[in-house]
């Protein structure tokens, strides 16, 4: 076997999965990922709305329930370099978790005449997934006696309850407001959060969950003539620490860590414009990772755990059109662009974070089946339009001059595409 340097490949943490950016969903439900996720100045349905502008509910003047489900896939790859006496060693590791399935619920009050609109949602908002096998012929997934880290897992989900309630100050203008509830829940193995034992290694965690809370405002205007417009704004939503039971590899238990991970404030404003034979909507969104517990910090602790991603603020744009010329049948298409957080030399602390999804592309339709129910369907391809990549970190090579202990002549970076198809139904009482 190639002889590693004797620098081991350390820490990693990891992020996020199905069809985001960076760590948020671009859209809730079948309607509204089709449409790229657009809805803050274009409620066009309860979920999107329910999710990017509390103020845009004021538009439905029916009671309506919904009901979504999606299969997600996605296809990341692993790669890493190491420096070796025989020259560079390299392997590429590819994922092998499977589908996974996405669901959001919804419902709003409203009625004909009334100024007031009421509205509940579950939805997951986040999450991310990534299994890794052990890989002898790559360098970060060898055995971590061999200097790698062996299988890298990690399952996280993030279930946001929503209670929003809007107002129409006049005809055309409408404030909204939703106190939201989160749950989130974490599962690493290894677990780059606590500190490695120098003969054992880093240990594997039990899953850790969290409480959070934190709201949403929004206002809408709508010209009546066609023009509508939107904005809102997410707090950070404020989870307590999860507690972490972790177990090294031959099976003795490892010391307890605790960890933060908030949900980014989140700015959205957008316009929509609708005809006879079509709709259009256009949202911007910005993304305060810089100021949120659990991606702020970066780095390493004195004793060899993680800090946190070191993740940037981002910038997202989201785009859809929908086309009513077929009686019952309307067609939809959407676009996402999202900017990548991570940099180029914390891309390490971010390794199984394969799903920064850079460009994504969205087409679907809905069909009236009768007066009060209708489906739904999306499909969604995504693309992180090349690789993030970065040098091998190790606390241990810290210096003046190099902070986060970059190894030099290593490498390691990951890519990805996903696909989700989705299916919804929405029935008006």
């Amino acid at each position: 076997m190639k002889k590693l340097l004797s620098l081991s490949v350390l820490a990693f943490l990891p992020v996020l999965l199905f069809s985001q950016v960076g760590h948020i969903m671009q859209g809730i439900g079948a309607h509204n990922m089709s449409m790229g996720g657009a809805a803050t100045g274009q409620p066009l349905d309860i979920n999107g709305a329910l999710n990017w502008n509390p103020a845009g509910i004021s538009a439905f003047n029916k009671k309506i329930f919904s009901a979504n489900a999606g299969l997600f896939f996605s296809s990341p790859e692993l790669s890493s370099t190491v420096p070796t006496e025989e020259g560079p060693f390299s392997g590429v590791t590819k994922d092998d978790r499977g589908v996974s399935v996405m669901p959001a619920l919804a419902m709003v009050w409203g009625k004909e005449n009334s100024k007031h609109t009421f509205g509940v949602s579950a939805f997951g908002i986040s999450g991310f997934g990534v299994t890794f096998p052990e890989n002898m012929n790559n360098p970060i997934n060898m055995p971590q006696q061999y200097g790698g880290f062996g299988r890298l897992q990690s399952d996280y989900m993030l279930m946001q309850v929503g209670f929003t309630y809007a107002y129409e100050v006049s005809d055309k203008f409408s404030i909204g407001i939703a106190p939201t509830f989160n749950y989130g829940a974490l599962e690493l193995e290894p677990n780059p959060l606590a500190s490695p034992d120098p003969e054992k290694g880093y240990p594997i965690s039990d899953k850790a969950g969290a409480l959070g809370f934190g709201s949403q405002v929004g206002v809408f205007y709508n010209s009546g003539m066609g023009l509508k417009l939107g904005a809102s704004y997410k707090t950070q939503q404020f989870f307590g620490e999860m507690d972490f039971e972790n177990t090294y590899l031959d099976g003795s238990r490892a010391p307890n860590v605790k960890f933060k991970m908030n949900y980014p404030a989140i700015l959205s404003v957008g316009v929509g414009y609708s005809k006879d034979m079509f709709d259009v909507a256009v949202d911007y969104r910005y993304v305060d990772y810089k100021n949120t517990d659990g991606f702020s910090e970066k780095g390493w602790t004195q004793t060899a755990s993680v800090k946190g991603f070191g993740w940037e603020n981002i910038s997202i744009v989201s785009a859809g059109i929908q086309y009513k010329g077929i009686s019952k049948f309307p067609l939809r298409a959407g676009y996402t662009f999202s900017s990548n957080p991570i940099k180029e030399e914390l891309a390490f602390f971010s390794t199984p974070a394969t799903a920064v999804i850079k460009h994504a592309f969205q087409f679907g339709f809905g069909y009236e089946i009768s007066d009060r129910f209708t489906l739904n369907a999306a499909y969604h391809h995504g693309t992180s339009s090349g690789e993030t990549s970065g040098p091998l970190l190790h606390p241990m090579m810290i210096s003046s001059s190099n902070p986060y202990g970059a190894i030099p002549n290593s490498n390691v970076s990951y890519k990805m595409s996903t696909d989700l198809v989705m299916l919804g139904i929405n029935y008006s009482f």
